[in-house]
């Protein structure tokens, strides 16, 4: 991340405190759930849920599950994949998580896919909301929320010395 035109919004530091506030937010809207189930969107958004996890198990007795979901980002459409039965979250409390929430269509796939068992309630997490929303899905936890052109390009970077959220 060394380009002229490419500007940190977040570092290390800002990406964890963030991760720290969104797990406790999770926590405080959860706090009646015995096990909570992290969905995690491959690869960022797995690896924000990994984060989440860790966090979440040091500060609650709740069972903490991590699920990988793995889906087409340019076309949703394709078969959308995770890494256990998705019957292991039935009548459960899902939240999905994302690293940046743009158009909305990654996480509104997810959650369609994540319907085919009944649920008890899902919920989203994203370290980024874009606010360039197509479809009806909101982030109920989010570490940013930014508005900028749809010519700009949000990366986050996890792990490493670039470890941070730019915009180019």
């Amino acid at each position: 991340m060394t380009s002229t035109s490419t500007h940190q919004l977040f570092s290390i530091e800002k990406i964890e405190a963030s991760t720290r506030r969104i797990a406790f937010q999770i926590l405080e809207s959860n706090v009646d759930e015995k096990e909570l189930f992290l969905v995690g969107v491959a690869s960022n958004g797995l690896l924000f849920a990994q984060r989440l996890k860790k966090i979440l198990e040091s500060l609650s007795s709740q069972k903490i599950h991590l699920i990988g979901l793995e889906i087409n980002k340019r076309n949703p459409l394709d078969k959308i994949k995770i890494d256990t039965d998705l019957k292991v979250c039935e009548n459960g409390a899902v939240i999905v998580v994302d690293d940046v929430l743009n158009t909305g269509s990654t996480l509104i796939y997810a959650v369609n896919y994540l319907l085919k068992v009944s649920l008890k309630k899902i919920q989203t997490a994203v370290l980024v909301n874009r606010n360039h929303k197509r479809y009806p899905v909101k982030a109920d936890f989010k570490g940013l929320s930014l508005s900028t052109s749809n010519k700009e390009h949000v990366e986050v970077v996890f792990g490493g010395p670039d470890e941070g959220v730019y915009l180019s």
